[in-house]
C-alpha cells in the first residue's frame, strides 16, 4: 500500500501549460468563492443582504411611475 504522501505527490516538471492554467483557475475560483462566503455570512452584512431578499417579488410598475 502506498502512503498518502506518495499518492498526492505532484510532478510539476511533467505539467503542461494547460495544467498550469487549470491549476491557476482552480485556485482563483476557490479564493473568490471563499471571499464570497465570508462576505455573505459576516454578521455586519446581514441587514444589507436581507434587504435584497425580496427583489423578485417587488412590483416594478410602482417604482417606475406606472409605465
Amino acid at each position: 500500500m502506498t502512503s498518502i504522501k506518495a499518492f498526492f505527490q505532484t510532478d510539476f516538471q511533467a505539467m503542461t501549460a494547460s495544467d498550469y492554467v487549470g491549476l491557476a483557475m482552480t485556485i482563483i475560483v476557490f479564493l473568490l468563492m471563499a471571499a464570497a462566503y465570508l462576505y455573505a455570512f459576516h454578521p455586519k452584512n446581514r441587514e444589507k443582504l436581507n434587504s435584497y431578499g425580496d427583489i423578485p417579488l417587488r412590483d416594478d410598475l410602482h417604482e417606475r411611475g406606472g409605465k
